[in-house]
């Protein structure tokens, strides 16, 4: 099952987390880059050129399954009258080599546009790697 219909089935109560997350991590996703200029200190929320936005703490990058999901979110910002451009990654990539890059604790945030279809994949072991993640007890380097 592809990433959207993994979504689905978790958010109807009859999916799988463990295989929801594999589908992630297998999905092309994409990654809507920031516009410069656009928002608080020139950018939109971005890091490292990357959409995102922070809610409590978490940087959330904002990735979708299709073009569809991300002009449903451009339409859901009043922004769809300009053309995206946006990063194709594997899930797997964005959490393993993006996440560290974070100036904070940071998730995914998939099809934000989809009242119905979109889920978070927060900053938790199992998720992010465990030197990143939130519920995982660092220790001191010294």
């Amino acid at each position: 099952m592809e990433l959207a219909g993994e979504i689905a089935a978790v958010r109807d109560g009859r999916g799988d987390s463990a295989r929801l997350v594999g589908e992630f991590r297998r999905a092309v996703l994409l990654v809507p880059l920031a516009v410069r200029g656009a928002g608080p200190g020139g950018s939109d929320g971005s890091h490292g050129g990357l959409m995102s936005g922070v809610q409590g703490g978490v940087r959330w990058l904002y990735a979708f399954t299709d073009e569809e999901a991300l002009a449903r979110f451009a339409q859901a910002r009043g922004d769809a009258g300009r053309e995206w451009e946006y990063l194709s990654i594997l899930g797997a990539r964005l959490v393993d080599a993006v996440v560290p890059m974070a100036d904070r604790p940071a998730g995914i945030a998939v099809n934000v546009g989809d009242e119905d279809g979109s889920m978070f994949f927060p900053p938790v072991a199992g998720i992010v790697p465990d030197a990143y993640a939130v519920d995982v007890e660092h220790g001191d380097a010294a």
